[in-house]
């Protein structure tokens, strides 16, 4: 595997995305203006469940920032199907870059995407809508990393999976809408029935809130965090299983229509 070969095919991808950043701006601001209507309902039903002094941005921040970040994942996953419309795939593919370089490639920029998109919506977030971390910033990119980590590795694996950039789009947002709602990123956890905080547990998305959560509100440092972390690179490490088994260069990809 050659580290000059994935960067190259990541720098690509990156003077690509420059050319029409607009869908990845609208997902990074649209969340911002979310924030602003659901912080009112979010501080009441905390403070409700025990949070006290909550006033909302601990749910609100967070919980948007993830569900908004699933729904990234199908955009991240474009880049190989764009390179089939455009035949450009063939051409990589007879490049000196081996599966490995390309499938590396292919991930390094949606990780930077991603990275970038949690940090403007905690970044900014917290700032307009009042985010008080009581515990360690560190701990908070540290759960912030590890997300990134896994959305980058299920949107390579939902890659492999899918045949067509429609079949891509339609797993992504279901996949979006059904992990932040189970995972307690469009209400407490604490407030959601009692079958749906059973099955809770089985998502990225629940830990993902249990790592930001235990930080913005618990006062959690690094060590109060490593669970949700260790869990969330599990995830990821599941999704890359299933893409080095399910990938293959030679497999054409549909990717308009």
């Amino acid at each position: 595997m050659s580290l000059r070969h994935s960067v190259a095919i990541a720098r690509q991808d990156a003077r690509v995305f420059r050319r029409d950043p607009l869908f990845v701006v609208v997902f990074t601001v649209m969340p911002l203006i979310v924030m602003a209507f659901v912080k009112p309902a979010f501080r009441d039903t905390l403070v409700a469940h025990g949070a006290a002094g909550a006033n909302g941005a601990e749910q609100a921040v967070p919980g948007l920032a993830v569900m908004f970040s699933f729904f990234l994942v199908g955009q991240a996953g474009w880049g190989v199907f764009r390179e089939h419309g455009w035949n450009t795939w063939l051409r990589l593919r007879a490049s000196w870059a081996s599966t490995p370089d390309i499938v590396a490639g292919k991930a390094v920029f949606p990780l930077c995407m991603f990275a970038v998109q949690l940090t403007v919506l905690f970044g900014i977030g917290g700032v307009l809508f009042g985010l008080h971390v009581r515990g360690s910033y560190a701990a908070l990119a540290l759960v912030a990393l590890a997300m990134a980590v896994f959305l980058a590795a299920v949107s390579l694996a939902l890659v492999a999976v899918c045949r067509t950039v429609m079949q891509l789009n339609a797993v992504a947002t279901i996949g979006a809408m059904a992990l932040a709602g189970v995972g307690g990123a469009l209400a407490p956890i604490a407030s959601l029935p009692g079958w749906v905080r059973a099955i809770a547990p089985g998502t990225p998305s629940y830990w993902a809130m249990r790592g930001f959560r235990s930080v913005t509100l618990d006062g959690a440092g690094v060590g109060g965090v490593m669970l949700p972390v260790v869990v969330l690179l599990a995830f990821a490490a599941g999704c890359a299983a299933i893409t080095v088994a399910r990938f293959r260069v030679d497999e054409t990809k549909v990717s308009w229509a």
